[in-house]
């Protein structure tokens, strides 16, 4: 029982990075219909801004609060001055995308030097409950996720905000008629994106070595958890990510971790080759 508690805790503290990575990228592929190929960058950016807050001596927790805001300001300044350009071509977006994130991952390595750098958890030790050992800070990641999910979910059905969101998603030329600025709509829905991706790098960080690579790892489980899920919904992506997140994080206890990220992709496309449409295929947000 206490292996069984410790082994969903753990599942539980995976599939919210996953999660948050997701909601970033589900959010982006919803309102605009492309893929954001730099996301894993974006996730970069968060855990690279946590690294520079804790170098200069002003703490790990500025890096978490800071990170959010700084990757969601470079999102605005992309969507702004590239990936606006190439809405009519989805797949032109996508490979500007992936170029963009090539350019940031190199960038990065080169500030680096190549070298894994270890990042100490803002909010270090453990709590004891039932005789049982939790980690405070993959204890503050899961109730930082679980916050945030109800935050978007609020966000997008009970403010005026969601609501033009709702409308700019479904029908883009009767929301232009009826004056909503579909063009700011984007903008600021990228830059949510990607403020999410940030955050989701921040609180990884010191869960993992930060090299220029860490985005890389969650990119393709996020795109699989965006299919999985359904493209065009809120719950989709979020149960889609709490899918693929469970069975990466627990698979590697039941058979070789060298078998248990193959038979991941194999699982998901398996069911994505059964209900194409994803577990939910509403059709908005």
């Amino acid at each position: 029982m206490e292996f069984a508690i410790k082994f969903a805790f753990d599942i539980m503290a995976f599939t919210s990075v996953m999660v948050l990575i997701v909601l970033g990228l589900g959010v982006i592929a919803s309102m605009m219909g492309i893929f954001n190929f730099a996301h894993g960058e974006l996730v970069l950016l968060g855990a690279y801004t946590v690294y520079v807050c804790d170098s200069v001596g002003i703490g790990g927790w500025t890096g978490v609060i800071l990170a959010p805001l700084v990757v969601g300001a470079v999102g605005l300044v992309l969507e702004k001055t590239i990936i606006r350009r190439f809405y009519a071509t989805p797949i032109i977006a996508m490979l500007g995308t992936y170029a963009i994130g090539l350019i940031i991952r190199e960038i990065i390595r080169g500030l680096l030097g190549g070298h894994y750098k270890a990042i100490p958890e803002p909010l270090s030790g453990a709590f004891v409950v039932g005789g049982l050992e939790f980690s405070m800070w993959r204890s503050f990641i899961i109730a930082t996720t679980l916050a945030v999910i109800l935050g978007c979910w609020l966000l997008l059905t009970r403010t005026s905000i969601g609501l033009r969101v709702r409308g700019a998603l479904e029908n883009p030329m009767l929301a232009r008629s009826c004056g909503i600025s579909t063009g700011r709509l984007y903008a600021l829905t990228f830059a949510f994106g990607a403020a999410l991706a940030g955050l989701a790098g921040a609180l990884i960080v010191p869960l993992y070595a930060l090299s220029a690579d860490i985005g890389i790892r969650f990119l393709v489980q996020a795109f699989l958890s965006v299919m999985l899920g359904g493209v065009g919904t809120f719950e989709g992506p979020v149960l889609g990510a709490a899918a693929v997140g469970g069975m990466a994080a627990g698979l590697p206890w039941v058979v070789s971790p060298v078998l248990a990220d193959p038979l991941v992709f194999v699982i998901a496309l398996a069911i994505v080759r059964l209900r194409p449409q994803g577990f939910i295929s509403v059709g908005r947000l």
